[in-house]
């Protein structure tokens, strides 16, 4: 690939009026970047490294518009190492050897460093990127890699082990409103040639739509001032003011990926309100997965783990409604399943809390796993045949419906396990009243048993 297809060298083919407004205003030095000033704020390690040319490989993660591909174009133009720029989208194998086999020629022959930029690293497969690391060992390249995924899953753990990762934040409104106001004022390279008067709630009403996004927020100022200036009259001035912008704005995709970060933060986020007991949390992180597209029924089954693991005992019914929320999901589909779903997630949240069930099997777990394998006591066995019943099977088990009390004193854990407690309810909602009852029989067990040894 040439390095002119993501850096131009014409800058004036880049500033055409052709161009999208989000390119003909992409920033071309430090003091013309907007936000991320914890990375590359004056005196901030990353800004210095690349203004000494002391830059080491890097990786840039963070959400579309956030200044990537923007802080590479300036790494581009104030390094003075040989520069070349890549699309994972684009490249393949062949092209990644040549450049390296290139890198490595000026480097021995020059001592000039080559800084490689890759945009959308994540997109190369394992073996491209292992074509990367023998020329970022040697020295020979800097990587500079551009993701909007979380590098611990998709880059080469060795690739990124030899990187720093540098996260962008999506830009603040504030940001936003900075960047679409330069972009009305400047008469070279924005719209300040354009007969059109912008109202700040309008400018306000794009930047929160653009949700931290840049290049979404100019390509929406672009339109509007459009839109705006092909209506008005031969003389006049084109004003456009909030409505005329709610008029130009549709419903915004909303940035998730089912298979990737995204959709496990969010879930987390909606476990974590709901085990917080915080309805309206829990209802907005529902909503944010429902909206973008992620898959009722796998909501539904992380509601059914959350009722048993987080709610318990506390309130049996909070697995009754989780499961039928899954069945009324199944049966009418979506978007009409939605609010069985919000039932259950305020109900969830809504409910006492325990982890007393959760607790219970991972001790019991923990036990079957590392304990001693005893056998099943002889009294707690079945005696189905002659044979069993000679080998004593089932002696000295005690039916509990014959008792009394309705229990035995009798033990049912394995010896070496005798006495051990792996359920221990809490005080919150119902298992108040199974911890008083459990105590009532554990207490009515000890007095049976000592009645009937005193009476021996």
């Amino acid at each position: 690939m040439e390095e002119g297809e993501l850096f131009p060298e014409n800058e004036q083919a880049r500033l055409t009026v052709r161009a999208p407004l989000a390119e003909r205003m992409r920033p071309r030095t430090f003091d013309e970047f907007v936000g991320q000033h914890e990375i590359i704020g004056p005196g901030r390690p990353l800004r210095t490294a690349i203004q000494r040319d002391e830059l080491q490989s890097i990786i840039l993660w963070g959400p579309p518009g956030t200044g990537k591909t923007t802080l590479a174009r300036v790494i581009a133009e104030v390094t003075k190492a040989h520069f070349i720029a890549f699309s994972a989208v684009l490249s393949g194998i062949k092209e990644i050897k040549d450049v390296m086999a290139e890198a490595q020629r000026l480097r021995r022959a020059l001592g000039r460093r080559t800084i490689v930029f890759v945009d959308e690293i994540h997109r190369f497969n394992k073996a491209q990127q292992d074509a990367f690391l023998p020329r970022v060992e040697a020295g020979d390249i800097v990587l500079v890699g551009a993701t909007t995924e979380n590098p611990s899953f998709e880059v080469n753990a060795a690739l990124l082990s030899r990187s720093q990762v540098f996260v962008l934040a999506p830009l603040s409104e504030a940001d936003i409103l900075e960047i679409l106001t330069r972009a009305l004022a400047d008469r070279e390279h924005g719209l300040g040639n354009q007969p059109a008067d912008v109202a700040h709630e309008a400018l306000a009403a794009i930047a929160r739509f653009a949700n931290g996004d840049a290049r979404v927020a100019l390509n929406l100022l672009e339109s509007t001032v459009s839109a705006g200036a092909a209506g008005r009259g031969d003389d006049a001035r084109a004003r456009i003011d909030l409505a005329f912008v709610q008029q130009s704005i549709t419903r915004r995709a909303l940035l998730y990926d089912k298979a990737g970060e995204e959709h496990y933060n969010l879930i987390s986020a909606l476990h974590k309100s709901m085990r917080n007991s915080d309805p309206d949390a829990a209802i907005y992180w529902l909503a944010r997965m429902l909206e973008a597209g992620e898959d009722p029924l796998y909501v539904a089954r992380r509601l059914v783990r959350f009722a048993s693991e987080d709610v318990g005992n506390a309130d049996p019914q909070a697995l009754a409604v989780a499961v039928a929320a899954k069945d009324a999901v199944h049966f009418v589909g979506m978007p009409e399943g939605n609010t069985a779903l919000a039932q259950a997630v305020l109900y969830l949240a809504t409910a006492p809390k325990s982890n007393a069930v959760y607790a219970a099997y991972q001790q019991a777990a923990e036990a079957a796993h590392h304990d001693a394998a005893e056998p099943v006591p002889l009294h707690l066995r079945n005696a189905p045949t002659r044979l069993m019943k000679e080998l004593e099977y089932g002696k000295g088990y005690r039916y509990a419906h014959e008792e009394h009390s309705g229990v035995a004193p009798m033990e049912c854990l394995p010896p070496a396990l005798k006495g051990r407690h792996f359920y221990r309810p809490t005080e919150r909602g119902f298992e108040k009243e199974l911890k008083r009852r459990l105590d009532g029989w554990e207490a009515l067990k000890k007095k049976m048993k000592e009645e009937e040894e005193g009476n021996r």
